[in-house]
């Protein structure tokens, strides 16, 4: 609820100055001249890009509590070969086939300030990537990786890149959170959570716990 009430503040605030944008592009008395239009253009071209950003914040989930956002197990398929079930707490459920010996998965997060926070405001993510790596470091050079793009399936619009460069200047903190490699296991369960310092992965059963043990 609280981004959507965000997103409709910004996209009212996108709204008002897309029509005082109109105002004065459509003033038949150009008094001002060009600086004028370019007011005029710019207020508009600041709108539309508010519009957009709140559009945009949509497509990230909100954080209510301390719980997982997702699990993901796995099936060998072969020698460093598994298919990934990764299923979100939506219900959304999506497969991939991985090469190598380990996994690790990539959100991007955005965090809000003390102010926003007190109110009610919590974290917000988007899953990002998901990929492997081998242990061994001459075959982590010489086989091709697996990593697969997370964050545009079902996303049209995407302003991630402006969100990071605009950190600094926005009501919000953009960062990359991931979580540590964990070891890949015939009928390993994991679950992932979100924390403080970005993504979390836990072993859920006794195959995740065993692999767990033998990379350590």
């Amino acid at each position: 609820m609280f981004y959507y009430l965000i997103a409709g503040l910004i996209i009212i605030g996108g709204s008002c100055l897309l029509f005082f944008a109109a105002r004065l592009l459509g003033e038949k008395s150009w008094l001002l001249g060009f600086f004028k239009g370019l007011s005029g253009l710019a207020v508009a071209g600041f709108g539309a890009l508010l519009i957009l950003l709140a559009l945009d914040l949509l497509g990230y989930k909100q954080v209510l509590s301390e719980k997982p956002i997702a699990t993901i197990s796995f099936e060998q398929l072969g020698e460093q070969s598994f298919r990934a079930v990764l299923l979100e707490t939506d219900g959304r459920e999506r497969r991939f086939n991985i090469a190598g010996d380990q996994w690790q998965l990539d959100a991007r997060i955005i965090r809000w300030p003390l102010m926003l926070a007190g109110v009610g405001a919590k974290p917000a993510y988007r899953l990002d990537r998901l990929g492997g790596r081998y242990y061994s470091l001459e075959k982590e050079r010489q086989s091709n990786r697996t990593v697969y793009d997370l964050a545009e399936e079902g996303h049209w619009l995407d302003l991630w890149p402006l969100m990071m460069s605009m950190s600094d200047w926005l009501p919000m903190h953009a960062q990359y959170g991931s979580a540590t490699y964990l070891p890949m296991a015939d009928g390993a369960l994991y679950t992932i959570s979100l924390s403080s310092s970005g993504l979390t992965g836990k072993p859920l059963n006794d195959p995740a716990q065993q692999a767990v043990k033998r990379w350590q």
